[in-house]
């Protein structure tokens, strides 16, 4: 059955939403919807100025015999801060002070309506970088590791604290802790990441940087490639950053635990933003 236009355009704009960083040729469209390419090439151009309009990315035309377009997520400066900063005051409240200076950020991360944004906005900075694979660490930061690989259009890995039988044979590193200066562990299954992949890493809270340094080291065992780092929040001046590039959507700034004070801001995302 042909579809009517209305019908394929709100259809090609859910399809190319669903496929970020994909190639689709016209074709596949004209194929798809019964219509002809200049029909589909006119959609597209709406479409694309719909996508901009929002501020949510934008389409990239690859011309020739094998071309098509490329849905690119990115959101705009000015929506990423707007989200950034209600998140911000969602979180300064001193009820989600935890022991060591740490916030309770769990109903967060376990809410996909607001950790898809942040996908959203960690795609939007790294989207210009080749990236085959996000990697985090278990447990709190597997849902925005996955949320940001979704945006990417690339699968996610999870670092381990121990070796599991159901991942077949691992590769394990002992590591520094940033904050305690404990000696942990840390195991990856060596399936998990093919040699020379360029690998970026999210994680939810960053402290010293000790956590992330242990991935980084595992990318050495694995001739794997460092693409970025993006943390959720990084704590302001608690220690010596062991990181030095990193960029962060929240800072934990002030914690006072007596006045029950928290205080939290922007990171270093604007910088990075478009």
């Amino acid at each position: 059955m042909k579809i009517r236009r209305s019908g394929r355009l709100v259809d090609m704009t859910r399809y190319l939403l669903d496929h970020p960083h994909q190639l689709v040729s016209l074709s596949m469209f004209s194929s798809r919807y019964k219509a002809a390419k200049s029909s589909i090439s006119e959609d597209l151009v709406i479409v694309s100025e719909m996508l901009s309009h929002d501020g949510i990315g934008k389409l990239v035309t690859v011309p020739g015999a094998a071309g098509g377009v490329m849905f690119i997520p990115g959101w705009s400066k000015e929506k990423s801060l707007e989200m950034i900063d209600t998140l911000c005051e969602q979180l300064s409240k001193p009820e989600r002070l935890l022991p060591g200076g740490y916030l309770y950020l769990t109903d967060v991360l376990g809410n996909p309506s607001q950790v898809k944004p942040m996908g959203q906005v960690f795609a939007s900075v790294f989207a210009d970088r080749k990236v085959d694979v996000v990697m985090t660490i278990a447990t709190k930061g597997i849902p925005l590791a996955y949320a940001v690989a979704e945006q990417l259009g690339v699968p996610f890995v999870i670092v381990r604290s121990d070796s599991r039988v159901t991942e077949g044979s691992t590769v394990s590193i002992n590591y520094v802790s940033g904050s305690s200066k404990a000696i942990r562990t840390m195991a990856l299954a060596r399936r998990s990441l093919p040699r020379g992949a360029n690998v970026l890493l999210i994680d939810d809270f960053m402290k010293a940087g000790g956590t992330i340094r242990g991935m980084m080291s595992l990318l050495n065992e694995f001739e794997a490639n460092l693409a970025g780092v993006g943390v959720l929040m990084e704590a302001e001046g608690a220690e010596k950053k062991m990181v030095s590039e990193y960029v962060s959507l929240m800072k934990l700034t002030n914690v006072d635990p007596d006045e029950g004070l928290v205080t939290i801001s922007r990171g270093n995302v604007e910088q990075f933003l478009k």
